[in-house]
């Protein structure tokens, strides 16, 4: 089985483009990197399908090495499938950010401008806080205590109306029967 060299140049090409064209802030470059993508991937699923031949049914071919590998197709099919179906909703995310702000680029917010401005110092802060932090890790988890765990465990003795018949692990303690205990 020989691959061409082409075909992978031209997947790698497609994959390079659209990871770069997804980078960009703009919703409709980043449905078109998608596309590419998703065609890239079609690509290399054909590629690795191998040489084509003879449909895989019962009876179609003398031996199983004539028939073509049916698993390829399949993922092409699904890959395909999955690609249209999130063009779709990125379209309609491009549609309504069009019809809100008539542009179709993601503008940063309040974390984003407060991230960038935050200057190396600050930066240095942190890493001292996390070194501090690590010395005293004696601790497992952060909820140690039973004030401050998350889940609290609910019994039947807890709630005199709760009846707790799920099966446990523990044996089963002696009933009293009611008869003669001589």
């Amino acid at each position: 089985m020989s691959v061409s060299l082409v075909l992978i140049i031209v997947m790698g090409v497609l994959f390079a483009c659209g990871v770069y064209a997804m980078l960009e802030r703009s919703l409709t470059r980043v449905l078109i990197g998608f596309l590419l993508l998703g065609n890239a991937t079609n690509l290399l699923l054909l590629i690795v399908m191998g040489r084509p031949g003879i449909a895989p049914f019962f009876g179609a071919a003398a031996s199983p090495d004539e028939m073509s590998d049916p698993l390829p197709q399949a993922l092409t099919l699904t890959a395909i499938v999955i690609t249209f179906a999130i063009s779709a909703f990125l379209l309609a995310l491009i549609y309504r950010s069009w019809q809100l702000g008539q542009a179709d680029t993601v503008e940063d917010d309040e974390a984003d401008r407060a991230i960038r401005e935050r200057t190396a110092d600050v930066d240095e802060t942190i890493d001292e806080e996390i070194e501090i932090e690590d010395e005293d890790d004696d601790a497992t988890t952060d909820f140690v205590g039973l004030n401050t765990a998350p889940i609290t465990v609910v019994g039947s003795r807890d709630f005199t109306r709760l009846r707790d018949d799920a099966p446990v692990d523990r044996p089963a303690e002696p009933r009293d029967r009611g008869g003669d205990d001589s």
